[in-house]
């Protein structure tokens, strides 16, 4: 290993290649945001899965130990939406979907995570992480929710370098009228009977997507790790929430000393996404890759 020719990554917070160095020498810890397990994987879903993948492989021959976690997030409105219009449970369709997941990731050849962290096994440590927001004057509670003040973190956006108008559009949020300033990002929100939800100094809700990764993440790794990834589509708002939550949570100036980011994938032009309906399955792609080799075969 100490002969091993350098290795260096392109750093999204610095907008640089730089020489890889880990915290702790021998050790490397790397958090990969996961899926929200609502429907099957697309292949544009797959490309951060491969390319970190092989950034772990790389990562396991070079040092002696590696911590690769890859959350899994299992509550959140895009699943509450997809189980009612499903007419199924939610607890149902996450694990339906999450088996789906790691069916389709294994067929792709990518090893598992060592950790896999599901977010509602970790609201504990998101309501105590909001509570020293709170404490800290870095969040504040309005009309049944608690929002993260962007203006009491200076340096907020550092990640993707956007401007003020471009942060408040891109965020796809309506700009509630309890908010201090539009650009505040919800924490923990109110939910109904209907809803799942956990009790709360704030009453009965559930968390915002960002304190989900940075709650699971905190907890296995402290207040620093080596490498935070995933796919470009994450830099703004959630990556760039997170660090702002986190750092401020922790009272530190570098939560993650190497962001990384894997580019989309593209059709016609175009991000391949389930909002556009312009993609294929993992699942239907392997079939079809399976059903071309059989025909080759038979051909032979």
């Amino acid at each position: 290993m100490g002969d091993a020719v350098p290795l260096a990554l392109y750093n999204t917070l610095s907008r640089r290649k730089e020489l890889f160095e880990p915290l702790e020498r021998g050790l490397v810890r790397m958090y990969v945001c996961g899926p929200t397990v609502y429907d099957f994987a697309h292949i544009g879903n797959a490309r951060p899965v491969v390319v970190f993948d092989v950034l772990y492989r790389l990562l396991k021959r070079r040092y002696p130990r590696v911590i690769y976690v890859r959350n899994i997030t299992d509550v959140d409105d895009k699943i509450i939406n997809a189980a009612r219009e499903n007419h199924e449970a939610i607890e149902a369709l996450t694990l339906r979907t999450a088996e789906a997941y790691h069916a389709d990731m294994a067929a792709l050849g990518a090893l598992p995570p060592d950790i896999e962290p599901r977010a509602t096994q970790h609201i504990p440590e998101m309501i105590a992480m909001i509570e020293r927001l709170i404490a800290a004057g870095h969040a504040y509670e309005a009309d049944g929710h608690v929002l993260f003040s962007v203006v009491s973190k200076p340096d907020y956006g550092k990640l993707s370098r956007r401007d003020r108008e471009e942060m408040i559009a891109g965020a796809r949020v309506e700009v509630a009228p309890y908010k201090r300033d539009p650009a505040d990002f919800v924490l923990w929100k109110p939910s109904t009977a209907e809803q799942p939800g956990w009790p709360s100094p704030w009453g009965r809700g559930r968390p915002g997507w960002h304190i989900e990764c940075s709650a699971m993440a905190s907890d296995l790794f402290d207040d620093n790790m080596d490498i935070h990834s995933g796919g470009s589509d994450l830099r703004f708002p959630h990556h760039d929430n997170e660090l702002a939550q986190s750092e401020a949570h922790f009272g530190c100036k570098q939560w993650v000393n190497y962001f990384l980011h894997s580019g989309h994938l593209h059709i016609d032009g175009l991000k391949m996404s389930k909002s556009l309906k312009n993609f294929i399955t993992i699942e239907a792609r392997l079939r079809l890759a399976a059903a071309a080799l059989a025909r080759h075969d038979a051909w032979l």
